[in-house]
């Protein structure tokens, strides 16, 4: 009898939740290293709490990431990848691969998962929803670095998201984009979906990744700062604590908050069920960035 009643307190946690957040937009960056596991568990559990989110009345859109499996393919293909400072240099050969391995492998698998776990989903490639800039990289000296077919997300085409979406379907979108020249660009996933969540007006904004959250010592869990303002970002930086590839992260998140996005977290999808734990319950769980 306890443990039913233990049940039954956890729903009822979760309540206020669930009226608070019926009918509401989340945005979900789907990615990092669980998306590559060979335990089925741990690849369909972020699909499983996306499919419970559609349950509960909330709309969620995800947007995926799919570096490694870009990395291996152009490895297969005798391509090896470069980068600067973080960014793949994208050639038109290995922009190519990208839009291959992102929008015709990795998104019809997120969606065949969702769908297969009694959700609903339909893909997207980003080219029919994001419009891009190129993107120069600066360097030490101040010069513009070209990294190729390399873009940021400017505009969304919230059109057939929102179609998706009155009629109970996750869209899952890929992040490549179109750009102002015709010419297809691989953008980076997080610029991507947060651009999307400010289009599209969300409530909630969600980087999953294969790491707990922002730390003040990237190998010690235990320094994971739980509450960050907008405002403390700049002394992080300076202090090399956002760097790297955290950097477009929170960047984005900082954008995503100014622009109306009421909260965005980093959490870590190798935590069975981290997304509900952060979204349902009182405690939360990883980063959570506020204004």
């Amino acid at each position: 009898m306890k443990e039913l009643i233990s049940k039954a307190d956890v729903l009822l946690e979760a309540l206020p939740y669930l009226q608070r957040f019926r009918n509401q937009t989340f945005v979900v960056k789907y990615g990092g290293s669980f998306m590559d596991s060979t335990d089925p568990e741990v690849r369909s559990g972020v699909a499983r709490d996306v499919v419970f989110l559609e349950a509960a009345g909330i709309n969620p859109v995800v947007v995926h990431g799919g570096g490694k499996a870009i990395t291996r393919a152009m490895e297969v293909s005798g391509t090896k990848a470069n980068f600067i400072q973080g960014q793949r240099v994208t050639d038109e050969a290995t922009v190519k691969v990208v839009d291959q391995v992102l929008s015709n492998q990795i998104n019809p698998e997120v969606v065949a998962t969702i769908k297969s776990l009694g959700g609903f989903a339909k893909g997207f490639a980003g080219t029919e929803i994001f419009t891009c800039r190129k993107l120069w990289l600066t360097g030490p000296a101040g010069e513009q670095i070209d990294i190729g077919f390399v873009g940021e997300v400017i505009a969304v085409n919230t059109a057939p998201l929102l179609e998706c979406i009155s009629q109970g379907i996750t869209p899952v979108i890929s992040p490549t984009a179109l750009g102002e020249d015709g010419h297809v660009y691989n953008c980076n996933a997080d610029v991507a979906a947060a651009q999307t969540a400010i289009a599209l007006k969300a409530k909630r904004l969600v980087f999953m990744s294969d790491v707990p959250g922002l730390m003040r010592n990237p190998k010690d869990e235990s320094t994971l700062i739980s509450h960050l303002r907008t405002g403390e970002v700049a002394d992080l930086k300076k202090a090399g604590i956002v760097d790297k590839g955290m950097i477009p992260k929170v960047d984005s998140a900082v954008a995503a908050i100014k622009s109306g996005v009421d909260k965005v977290s980093f959490i870590d999808g190798r935590v069975q069920h981290s997304m509900l734990l952060e979204v349902f319950t009182n405690s939360g769980i990883g980063t959570e960035v506020v204004l």
